[in-house]
């Protein structure tokens, strides 16, 4: 049984500027404020305090965190509870899931909604990640701040994988299968700090502004990868998923994906390396090394394909992020969802269309249950792009066959040129450097991404460099039947 205490208390009350992962007592604003005393929580809640208010969702924290709580509440955290009971298949085993307790947190064993029933644990409020916060209510000081964990690794006791995992809501388990999560044990960019702001979650943070305490940040920047905390800003449900930048914007500088998958998508005069990450500035028509006859003979400045932002509005998310249920093929009974997390455009799947571990499948294969197995093209439909999955296979097949017919003369005739023409050091772009720039755009692992990001561009880019190299380079022998003109549906949109 529970006791209230009279009288009020004294506390600090801090005006939040900024809405960030793990907000914990800062500096930007003190002010005093008069609040009624902190009801005492039962000895089994271990710590938590919940509810202040339950009828307008006040929490205990945002009494003081005034602009943190504000920002809360228009998150589905908030409505976690109800959102559950409203639900049609709410259980107890949901339950924890949907409250305050020991999951999301280093608290283990029973706690909060779990331990006590109590009413102020329902919904996911701020001590769900960040743990018990009576000692700091108590006795406010930056010492006692319960700081949340940004780890994801869906074995831990903390963090965003103790709920955020099996069959309904598989984000994390997915994760960590995707680039994003193995980066977090296998990159080697992230001891150079020129790379740490893409390849390390403290300098993503970092990059985005984010200047925030939470447990992981003063850990060396090796060991945490792209976690979720930094893609999703938990405080805010200011862009859809709570995503801490737009998808859809096509600035560079404030689109969530193509902030970092934009890194070299050009040649640059001081790096001799090639292409890094130029997914962005391929969807976005601007990539690549442009021999002078483009600009001579169209002056465009951007070349957009389909999937550019004329057409597609969500960019890389539309095709990188399909959601879908997977259900039984004979009764339609669900069994899993995928939700996007491995980030992965054309998935390979199993006959029942859910995706598979290995993704070096074929393109051309179909199952008895009428998948593509090799790859999901569903999201391609879907989208609103092409009218059936056949036809998006059908157009990323053309597009790549065409790609690769270029890219062969293209390498055919760079193989011809003398090695004087590739410095790499003299601060200068030949035409041969260039070309090379291009084909590397099609080479490699990088070839099929090019080929279905930007078709439109990169044949443009690889018919320019092969004329401009037999302009610039006569000596060279030309025995090809490789027709140079634009075999590739003409760009929806030109600019």
């Amino acid at each position: 049984m529970r006791h209230a205490t009279s009288g009020t208390m004294r506390v600090w009350a801090v005006a939040l500027l900024g809405v960030f992962v793990a907000t914990a007592c800062v500096d930007e604003k003190v002010v005093y404020r008069d609040v009624n005393a902190v009801v005492a929580p039962p000895t089994a809640a271990q710590g938590f305090v919940g509810y202040s208010r339950q009828a307008d969702t006040q929490t205990v924290c945002a009494n003081c965190h005034a602009g943190a709580g504000a920002n809360w509440k228009g998150t589905k955290h908030a409505t976690a509870w109800k959102d559950l009971q409203a639900s049609g298949h709410a259980t107890k085993a949901c339950e924890g899931c949907h409250s305050v307790n020991a999951l999301g947190n280093a608290v283990v064993g029973d706690a909060g909604w779990v331990a006590t029933g109590d009413p102020r644990y329902q919904d996911v409020q701020c001590e769900a990640c960040h743990g018990p916060g009576l000692n700091h209510v108590s006795s406010p000081s930056k010492g006692n701040v319960p700081l949340a964990s940004l780890l994801a690794d869906s074995t831990r006791t903390d963090g965003c994988g103790e709920c955020h995992r099996g069959t309904h809501n598989p984000f994390v388990s997915e994760w960590a299968q995707s680039n994003h999560g193995t980066m977090e044990l296998s990159e080697h960019p992230r001891s150079n700090p020129s790379c740490q702001g893409c390849h390390t979650g403290q300098g993503a943070l970092a990059a985005m502004g984010v200047t925030a305490n939470y447990k992981e940040k003063s850990m060396a920047k090796d060991t945490l990868g792209i976690v979720c905390g930094v893609c999703h800003d938990p405080h805010a449900k200011r862009i859809d998923g709570q995503l801490r930048l737009s998808v859809s914007d096509p600035d560079p500088d404030k689109n969530l994906c193509v902030n970092c998958h934009h890194k070299r998508g050009q040649p640059d005069p001081v790096a001799s390396r090639g292409p890094h990450s130029p997914e962005g500035p391929m969807v976005l028509g601007e990539a690549g090394w442009w021999p002078p006859n483009v600009a001579a003979d169209s002056a465009l400045t951007r070349i957009y394909g389909s999937h550019g932002p004329g057409a597609n509005k969500r960019l890389c998310a539309t095709c990188h992020m399909e959601r879908y249920d997977v259900t039984d093929k004979a009764t339609g009974a669900f069994k899993i969802s995928s939700v996007g997390h491995r980030f992965i455009a054309i998935p390979c799947v199993d006959a029942t269309g859910y995706p598979t571990t290995e993704q070096n499948c074929a393109t051309d294969t179909v199952s008895a249950a009428g998948y593509l197995t090799g790859r999901r093209f569903n999201a391609c439909a879907t989208s609103g792009c092409h009218g059936t999955p056949e036809a998006a296979k059908s157009a990323a097949i053309a597009s790549a066959t065409r790609t690769r017919q270029l890219r062969v003369e293209l390498q055919r005739l760079l193989a011809q040129i003398p090695k004087s023409e590739f410095s790499g050091t003299d601060g200068k772009w030949t035409t041969a450097e260039g070309a090379d720039w291009n084909r590397q755009l099609a080479d490699g692992r990088m070839w099929m991404a090019s080929s279905v990001h930007n078709p439109f561009l990169l044949e443009t880019l690889l018919r320019t460099s092969i004329e401009q190299l037999k302009k610039d380079y006569p000596t060279i022998k030309s025995v090809s039947t490789v027709d140079l003109s634009a075999q590739l549906q003409k760009p929806a949109r030109l600019r």
